[in-house]
């Protein structure tokens, strides 16, 4: 969903007038999982899928329809009839889809959901005397922020705050007037990747990451490794010991953390950052011997042996690959499995 604010916002500063579609509902196969969003601009230009090319051209053409009127809809797609030449999902499934137009209003909220950096679900009621309103929940702290109606009522703020202990958008009924289909679109913050050692394997791991929608963080203290020419994709490169480095980053459940210098001196003390935080994925590089001595050295600073368990290692997916490359896609394959993983 940030890759296509962020190509929205560039859209809009050129004067391009945009709709979003959002996948509400899947039955059976489907491309594409409810939450799953495509916009479209009035030059029929797009950001993101709804599902991976099978009625995109058809989504589209009611994208267009909704800019020029300036009023939601929702398709439905079932099982394409390839005699017939309909439009349809050729996977065997079937597939809702809302389209609603997407102004600066609305992309000044999304903006502003994300920066608070934390799971947060857009409320949306598809269905009812309010239909096309919608707020954004952000269960921890009981708030909402720029939605449509000043009041959420206590049903739904709860059924928002069981989605986001789910982690999964999805779509519900409730049986008053106002509200009688409600999609709950849990968003996660923007996924961090912080990599402790600005070692040759961080290169490809950094282009990987970025490809997939990481933000990346490099650390190290060691200014030959650790710097802007060997790195100049990095959102963050702190020249710094990780005790000094480490509190100037948010940690959360969206964040990575892989140590790859092989030194207790820089390795230990940022895993003791990313034990003592939410991170979704701890990684540390070395054989099982060199493990089993960080294990025996932290067990002695008092971290518990259940706590130690989250941290990968030796780390990465066991692909049989020892280049440089080939050991940084295992990595990436790990910490993509992992978020995937969650419940």
């Amino acid at each position: 969903m940030i890759a296509e604010l962020e190509q929205i916002a560039d859209w809009q500063e050129r004067g391009r007038k945009v709709a979003l579609a959002t996948v509400v509902s899947t039955w059976g196969s489907s491309p594409r999982q409810p939450g799953a969003v495509m916009a479209i601009t009035d030059r029929s230009e797009i950001s993101g899928s709804v599902s991976g090319g099978c009625v995109e051209g058809a989504v589209i053409d009611a994208g267009l329809e909704v800019i020029r009127t300036g009023t939601p809809r929702k398709l439905h797609f079932g099982v394409a009839n390839e005699e017939a030449w309909e439009v349809g999902l050729s996977c065997g499934g079937e597939i809702d889809i809302y389209l609603e137009p997407f102004g600066p209003e609305e992309l000044t909220g999304w903006l502003t959901a994300f920066q608070k950096d934390t799971r947060f679900c857009r409320l949306l009621i598809l269905e009812g005397d309010s239909s096309g309103k919608y707020w954004f929940v952000f269960p921890e702290n009981r708030k909402t922020t720029a939605g449509s109606i000043p009041a959420l009522p206590g049903e739904l703020f709860l059924a928002a705050r069981d989605a986001c202990g789910e982690g999964r958008s999805s779509l519900h009924n409730f049986s008053s007037p106002e509200y009688q289909e409600v999609f709950l679109q849990v968003c996660q913050p923007a996924r961090k990747l912080i990599l402790v050692g600005g070692v040759h394997i961080a290169i490809p791991l950094v282009s990987m990451a970025h490809s997939i929608g990481f933000e990346v963080i490099l650390i190290d203290p060691r200014r030959l490794f650790g710097t802007q020419e060997r790195f100049p994709e990095v959102e963050m490169l702190l020249q710094e010991w990780p005790q000094d480095a480490f509190p100037k980053i948010k940690l959360n459940s969206a964040s990575a953390v892989v140590t790859l210098t092989h030194d207790p001196k820089i390795d230990d003390p940022a895993l003791q950052a990313a034990l003592d935080s939410e991170a979704f994925y701890i990684g540390a590089l070395g054989s099982r011997r060199t493990h089993q001595k960080r294990r025996k050295r932290l067990e002695e600073l008092g971290w518990d042996s259940t706590v130690l368990d989250r941290i990968h290692a030796p780390v990465g997916l066991n692909l049989g690959g020892t280049a440089p490359e080939e050991i940084a896609l295992a990595v990436m394959a790990e910490i993509v499995q992992t978020w995937h993983s969650q419940g």
